[in-house]
């Protein structure tokens, strides 16, 4: 995968998350082994499987480097690992439940020729649906609510079709500067499992750091997703990770006028709970949240900030009457009781925003 005639390429270090994915593999990594780009490489960390995945890495892809867990460490925490292990200028993450087409890479760094861009999102299409979108980079509105953006919407009908400026990258599948990694931070390994990437874009933007969206850069994303439920495991998580998120990037004082439609919103995702028999887990979440709010508030105040706060809430998108909201994530196949534990293994703004009044 890399050579001594390529070290002049930016090394990028490619790295996929598995959690009893063996089957997703099996079309993952080939489709990496297809790659244009000359100088990257191949890390595999394997967050506890009992599938023998490990073995099946190690028996069927060499080139790739293994880094096996014991217990399943979460999305942050297990990603921060490797990016620790690895030195390119460049880290790619892919979720093991894609297949990536051959000039993935070739342009996630093209796109990233400008020293200001810290990241690039990919266009992820629907695997059951290849004409269609499944996200097209992060958006978050002032609502404190996030989404991928394009989701649903026909490849051929997408804009922008170039390189383009967005919010963030959907961990799923995005380029990250190893330089932004260092002035910002790594994923926050609080957060364990969702929302993990969109604090990540947010805290990059108040630092200054460019994102862009590459529509060249092509992945096929097979969600997980079994059941017509969200599960308690990824309910709980997910309304703990959003209070947290927007206690520590949401701008001052816009925050308190924001408040209201932010509770507004929370009011409608635990009516929705209740209906779909999960509020114990929701509430769980936010009482979590709560009790350790202190320590989201020490970490915004150690955040890198080099825009204003007016700056900010130019970047963050208006906010959308409840069924516009809903529009959303119409594309996504509903999580059911085996995505909870899947998604501590990876996930990302599309698996773990995909009802934004979650």
């Amino acid at each position: 995968m890399s050579t001594a005639a390529n070290s002049a390429r930016p090394r990028v270090s490619v790295i996929i998350l598995n959690w009893n994915g063996r089957d997703h593999l099996a079309a993952c990594l080939p489709s990496l082994l297809r790659q244009t780009y000359p100088n990257f490489e191949v890390v595999v960390v394997d967050n506890g499987s009992t599938d023998g995945s490990v073995a099946f890495v190690e028996q069927q892809f060499p080139q790739a480097r293994l880094i096996g867990n014991e217990h399943n460490l979460g999305f942050a925490a297990a990603n921060n690992q490797a990016i620790r292990a690895t030195q390119g200028e460049f880290v790619a993450l892919l979720n093991n439940d894609t297949v990536a087409d051959p000039h993935w890479i070739e342009a996630l760094v093209a796109a990233a020729a400008d020293p200001t861009v810290g990241m690039v999102a990919t266009q992820m299409r629907l695997a059951h649906q290849p004409d269609r979108i499944d996200s097209a980079g992060i958006a978050i509105d002032r609502a404190g609510i996030a989404w991928g953006v394009d989701g649903g919407a026909p490849v051929a009908a997408a804009s922008p079709t170039a390189v383009a400026e967005t919010f963030g990258a959907s961990g799923g599948a995005a380029l990250y500067r190893r330089a932004m990694l260092d002035d910002i931070g790594l994923f926050d390994e609080a957060f364990f499992a969702y929302l993990e990437d969109v604090d990540l874009a947010w805290r990059a933007q108040w630092a200054g750091w460019r994102a862009r969206y590459a529509p060249g850069a092509v992945v096929t994303h097979h969600h997980s997703a079994t059941g017509n439920r969200i599960p308690h495991f990824k309910s709980r998580l997910l309304g703990r990770n959003k209070l947290w998120l927007l206690a520590k990037n949401y701008p001052f004082p816009a925050l308190l006028w924001y408040l209201p439609i932010i509770a507004l919103y929370e009011a409608m995702s635990l009516a929705v709970a209740w209906r779909e028999r999960r509020l114990r887990s929701a509430l769980a979440g936010r009482w979590e949240a709560l009790r350790r709010l202190p320590m989201m508030m020490a970490r915004r105040r150690r955040l890198v900030k080099r825009i204003s706060a007016r700056q900010m809430m130019a970047r963050l998108h208006r906010v959308e009457p409840p069924w516009r909201v809903l529009r959303r994530y119409g594309h996504t196949p509903p999580a059911g009781p085996a995505a909870g534990h899947q998604a501590a293994a990876h996930t990302n703004v599309t698996e773990g925003v995909k009802k934004g009044l979650i």
